[in-house]
This record gives structure tokens, sequence and C-alpha cells, in this order.
């Protein structure tokens, strides 16, 4: 990845609520960070690894996934452009490596603020402080709503509304079984099944590497009511 300097970029104002700031610490923020270009591919961090900087990312969309022991994977939230890294935050505040791994899932550009500036405005800003804990408290929710799907929801209700989220309006998804044993936590085999399922009642067509949706609203129905 490449560094660059932010400069005349006013990229806080990318951000709610960085945007709301008194001037001195925006240009803090500005004189002190940097720009990564990042391709997409690239694993940004991983277990193991210290966190030497806070992530806000300005374009692009960053997969943050759990690996067991076993190599069991599961997708825990993705970041999209105006949104920080809840993991990072996290690890930052706790002076903990990564437990999880970032991978760019598109070319990623994204303004990196030093630990040492991060410590020093949640030390003393409370409106830049008031910004990390509501983006912290907000995908701790959405966290523990996944762990409540993965281990209360049927299956085939969570694959029905991944497809439908994974669609994006399109017919059709460029998507593995494994992709999205990934994506749902649990074994391919399974996602298999239940899209051959889905197929049988006419809700999808399957080919190598895609999904195409032919009755949405049965998959919307399904996602939305169970049934």
């Amino acid at each position: 990845m490449t560094l660059q300097q932010v400069g005349e970029d006013q990229w806080v104002e990318r951000f709610p609520g960085l945007s709301r700031l008194d001037p001195e610490t925006k240009k803090l923020l500005l004189d002190r960070s940097a720009v990564l270009d990042v391709p997409g591919g690239t694993v940004i961090f991983g277990p193991g690894n210290s966190p030497e900087n806070m992530l806000f990312l300005l374009d692009g969309t960053v997969r943050v996934q759990q690996v067991s022991d076993t190599g069991h994977e599961i997708v825990l939230y993705r970041i999209q452009a105006g949104q920080s890294c809840v993991l990072t935050t996290a690890c930052l505040l706790a002076y903990e490596d990564y437990s999880a791994e970032g991978i760019a899932e598109t070319d990623v550009r994204a303004a990196a603020v030093p630990r040492a500036v991060f410590d020093d405005l949640v030390a003393r800003s409370e409106p830049f402080r008031s910004f990390v804990f509501a983006a912290f408290s907000r995908r701790i929710t959405d966290l523990f709503r996944m762990i409540d799907e993965v281990a209360f929801q049927r299956l085939d209700v969570r694959l029905a509304d991944k497809l439908v989220t994974l669609s994006n309006g399109s017919d059709t998804i460029a998507i593995t079984h494994q992709k999205l044993s990934v994506e749902l936590g649990t074994a391919r085999e399974v996602i298999s099944r239940q899209l051959q399922e889905f197929q049988r009642r006419g809700w999808i067509e399957q080919s190598r590497g895609k999904v195409t949706l032919t009755d949405r609203a049965k998959l919307e129905k399904l996602a939305t009511h169970g049934s």
C-alpha cells in the first residue's frame, strides 16, 4: 500500500461526527493524518497485528472476518465509505492486537490517523470521543444482531435475506457456495443443499460462480416473514 499526504484534502467533512469538530481539532486531524491507497484483495490487518492508526474509510469496501483455528470463517461486518472500523477502535482503546482480519473487497482509500493523535483526541476532545463511541456502539449492536441470527434464526431465512442483500437490485450475483458459507458462518455443503432447495422451488437458478434470482418476491417474503 502507498502513503500520500492529505494536504488540502478535507476528508473530515466526509464523516458527519468529525465535520462538527472545532476548526483546531479538524486541522490537527488533517495535518497529522495520511491517506492510504490499498488495492482490492489486500489484507489490511490480521490476527496478531497491532494497530498503529485509526482508519477512516473514504472510498471502497473492507470486509472484516473471523477465522477459527480450524479454518472456519464468518464475515463479521463490512466497512463502507464514511465509516470507521470498530475492531480497530477496540484494539486501540485496549492496546490489544487484532483478533480478526480486514480485507479490501475493492480498491480502498482511507485516512489513517496515528495512534498518538487518536489517544490524545479521545482524552481531551468530547466531540471526537462522542463520535468514536457512537460508531462503536452502533457496530456492537450490529454484531449482537448477527450473533442472534447465527444462533437462533433459520438458515433458509438468513440465506434468502443474504441473497436479496447481495443482489443490490440486480438479478444475478457473482458468488460461490464457499463465499456464501463464509457470509453466513456455516458449511459449504449446508449452503449447497439450501440453494438446491431454492432452485427446486423456482426461486433461483445456479451456474458456475453465479446465482440468478428468478423469484425475488418469494425470497423477500421468506427473508421478512420466515415463510
